[in-house]
């Protein structure tokens, strides 16, 4: 008898710390059984009329190319597909290099530039973002 009331004693022991974990649970959180799985946000902030809540434009870094002949071509034809901080943020490509990445650009990418004009980026990119002629 002693042993049975023992064992009951036990088990109402567990099932009571069974459902303060759970009753803590739902009260850690502060959710009801129909909130499960939602996530609850704070109402916005009412909105005052004589505040001001216009946001200005992002500021663009001016970054302008290298001068020099070919320039021109490097705008127009690069900048359909990116702009010319992807050209001034590229470590200082070898010649051959930039020669690849103009022709990649033509045959890989689909860049609509005309063979002379082609001639001029290259040699313009050549002439301005290599180790040896590249400006800090």
């Amino acid at each position: 008898m002693r042993n049975r009331f023992f064992a009951l004693w036990l088990i109402a022991i567990g099932l009571g710390i069974s459902a303060g974990v759970v009753y803590a649970d739902f009260k850690k959180g502060y959710y009801s059984p129909a909130q499960l799985g939602a996530i609850q946000q704070a109402a916005p902030a009412p909105l005052v009329p004589d505040a001001s809540y216009e946001v200005p434009s992002y500021p663009v870094p001016n970054l302008d190319l290298a001068p020099g002949a070919g320039q021109a071509e490097v705008r127009i034809y690069c900048n359909t597909c990116h702009g010319p901080r992807y050209i001034t943020m590229q470590p200082p490509l070898p010649a051959a290099a930039w020669e690849a990445e103009v022709n990649k650009m033509k045959k890989a990418y689909g860049a609509g530039i005309p063979e002379d004009a082609t001639r001029k980026i290259i040699a313009y990119l050549q002439a301005n973002y290599t180790p040896e002629t590249r400006k800090p």
